[in-house]
């Protein structure tokens, strides 16, 4: 239910808004694994087609980070506070994306951006998906993380139940509510979210025990990095990062999502398909075109010309 009811919010804020969404990424910086958020939204700042010209991948978070500008090439081993081994795989990458470009100085290899990177993220929306409040789940917990850490500038729940006062109450004030109906998109706004200090050092719990919650203080600019973190990983990822089932009633509605003619449905095909399933029938799964699908409904551009001053990406195989 959950997943289905996400894919839709998804499908619907992508028809409805100029953000970036992705689905299930890291919302914590002491402990990254601690927190998964369900949807990640970026709003973009008019800087979006300069970024959206470098590549369509994921921008190594490193090499954003590292002291390789657009200025005078550098030796790439002088650059990164990482070991050898992943500084190597980090400009690799940066390379092949079109990030990075390569030079040769007395067979060493230097590097330097192809363009500066752009400050194209205007703000951050983490959404929490719990279709059913009757079923919250660690619900509250999750929220209270995300306002005390204060890692999105915006924190919201999104339900498709009736929401009652009671509700309210036992949600962080500063949590926005929308209540949405994923069969006919119609989203209303319950509450309004509270702008979060983003900008400033947050509370991160990492541990709850019944007497004892262990947190992490973190500061700004770790924040800050995470931040940038998401949003490349979301501007790489997008939401349809799902496969679809291998199944003769498999199919793809027009906004890429996985149907089911058997269960006239769209389906979790992680846990609602395979051979238990009473209607499978094996088949190659359907043929669905996702980049195309997000290049012509969203911000994102499928396969842009890249930013280069010279064939330097090929120096680094010399």
């Amino acid at each position: 239910m959950e997943f289905r009811f996400e894919l839709a919010l998804a499908a619907h804020l992508e028809a409805t808004t100029d953000w970036l969404i992705a689905r299930q990424l890291g919302g914590a910086v002491a402990d990254p694994g601690g927190r998964i958020v369900d949807l990640c939204c970026v709003r973009p700042t008019d800087a979006l087609d300069d970024r959206a010209a470098i590549t369509s991948e994921t921008i190594p978070p490193l090499a954003i980070e590292s002291e390789v500008s657009a200025g005078a090439a550098v030796d790439w081993r002088d650059a990164f506070d990482c070991s050898i081994d992943h500084a190597r795989s980090v400009v690799d990458r940066a390379v092949d994306c079109g990030f990075f470009e390569v030079e040769r100085r007395n067979g060493r290899r230097y590097v330097r951006q192809t363009t500066r990177y752009p400050n194209w993220i205007d703000s951050l929306v983490g959404i929490e998906n719990k279709p059913d409040l009757d079923r919250p789940g660690d619900l509250d917990r999750q929220l209270r993380v995300d306002i005390a850490l204060g890692l999105f500038d915006e924190v919201i729940l999104a339900t498709e139940s009736y929401v009652t006062r009671a509700h309210l109450n036992r949600l962080p004030e500063a949590v926005g509510v929308w209540r949405f109906d994923p069969d006919s998109g119609e989203r209303t706004v319950v509450r309004e979210p509270t702008p979060l200090a983003t900008d400033e050092p947050g509370i991160e719990p990492t541990n709850a025990e019944p007497l004892r919650t262990d947190i992490a203080v973190v500061d700004a600019d770790a924040k800050a990095r995470k931040r940038r973190r998401i949003a490349e990983r979301a501007y790489g990822k997008g939401w349809r990062a799902y496969d679809f089932p291998a199944c003769e009633h498999a199919e793809a509605t027009d906004d890429g999502r996985p149907y089911c003619e058997w269960f006239d449905r769209v389906v979790d095909p992680a846990t609602d398909c395979g051979e238990s399933c009473p209607g499978y029938e094996p088949s190659d799964p359907p043929e669905v075109d996702r980049e195309t699908l997000r290049a012509e409904r969203s911000p994102w551009v499928a396969d842009p010309d890249g930013i280069t001053r010279s064939q330097s990406g090929l120096g680094r195989f010399l």
